[in-house]
């Protein structure tokens, strides 16, 4: 029991800009959070009128401050905010997040374009204010086995990796599939996130050169989108990214295919290899790893046999997402670091960026990142 002269933690004051779907997520651990004391919900702000105001009115925070532009909201006393816009908007609504003098939790991916990326990092720094990227697939603990198994050192070097996946039929809508909001497609989706398992595994090296091709056949066919008019992104990528130390990353992805799946995420090691299956195989929506992972199993010689190992997954003790929004609030109230090091979504965005131009230009590519 705290002491009467004991003054209780401060509440972080939080702000969401964009209330579209994936900010009801965000609400709904910051109010997990609420109910504990650690945070208020004190405004959000959305570009079109009365939707703010209708986002928390639905959650019954009609308290809530609402707004029709960004510029009101970040008036307010902030302590962090969450970016939940489409993705060409990522960069200009975290910089004025972060020259208001508010921490900054931004959805995936960083931004569209490296360049963008750059500049998000450097207000951070210019700032000293937290930014980090939503990839909450970092806070499954099947994602941390795979990466204790690979940093322990028991595959060896490791020089090869394959991942991706793909969805049989799996094309979103809205702002997903129109180039001028989300700027890519499936690459950006998903595709972010299966790098970011592989990259974090083996401490995110600096890329190199990017070789990619990718096209539109499913979505701007009506026989398999519904809103095929408005497609203008990539719905299917490939590409062979080069990687410091020699290792080299070959990277599927897709919204759509007639195919099950593009394989399995496999890293090739001198000592071992290890194998991971992506959930949902055989759904519609299945085999593309955007954050559950299937079974793992290790592959390696013993006594000069050929030996499989199944290793067992572990259980997750609580949502992802929350755990994502709570690093993030934790980070503010310890003044601790990026919970995500920024670093390592500045290369996520390089690869990204990479994959799109070299399948525009048809040819290799280099990534060219300056001095941060």
């Amino acid at each position: 029991m705290a002491k009467q002269s004991e003054k209780p933690a401060k509440k972080l004051k939080i702000g969401i800009i964009g209330t579209g779907g994936i900010a009801n997520a965000h609400l709904k651990s910051y109010l997990r959070l609420a109910e504990a004391g650690h945070v208020e919900i004190v405004g959000g702000s959305d570009i079109v009128p009365g939707k703010a105001r209708k986002f928390f009115d639905n959650a019954g925070l009609t308290h809530v401050k609402a707004f029709d532009n960004n510029k009101d909201l970040l008036a307010l006393e902030l302590d962090g905010v969450s970016i939940c816009t489409y993705n060409t908007t990522h960069a200009e609504c975290t910089i004025a997040a972060l020259e208001a003098g508010a921490h900054v939790l931004c959805e995936k991916p960083m931004s569209v374009t490296l360049d963008d990326a750059i500049l998000m990092y450097r207000k951070s720094q210019e700032t000293g204010k937290i930014l980090t990227i939503g990839f909450q697939p970092r806070y499954d603990p099947n994602m941390d086995l795979v990466r204790d198994i690979v940093r322990s050192g028991v595959l060896g070097d490791v020089y090869y990796i394959q991942t991706g996946g793909g969805r049989r039929r799996g094309i979103p809508g809205g702002t997903f599939i129109r180039k001028e909001l989300s700027g890519v497609g499936a690459l950006a989706d998903i595709g972010c996130y299966s790098l970011d398992m592989v990259l974090s595994a083996i401490g995110y090296p600096k890329p190199l050169t990017v070789s990619a091709f990718a096209c539109d056949h499913f979505g701007k066919n009506p026989k398999y989108c519904g809103e095929a008019e408005h497609f203008t992104v990539d719905d299917f990528s490939v590409a062979l990214i080069r990687l410091e130390g020699n290792i080299a990353l070959d990277f599927r992805m897709s919204w759509a295919m007639h195919m099950d799946k593009m394989g399995d995420t496999m890293f090739f090691g001198t000592d071992a290899g290890l194998k991971i299956k992506p959930a949902g195989v055989g759904t519609p929506w299945g085999g593309a790893w955007d954050g559950t992972i299937g079974p793992i199993t290790m592959y390696n010689d013993i006594e000069g046999q050929l030996c499989e190992t199944n290793i067992p997954l572990r259980r997750p003790s609580d949502d992802r997402f929350y755990s994502k929004v709570k690093a993030f609030c934790d980070a503010i109230t310890t003044g601790d670091t990026a919970p995500i090091p920024i670093i390592e979504s500045i290369y996520n965005q390089a690869i990204v960026d990479g994959i799109y131009r070299s399948s525009q230009l048809g040819r290799e590519v280099e990534i060219v990142l300056p001095t941060l």
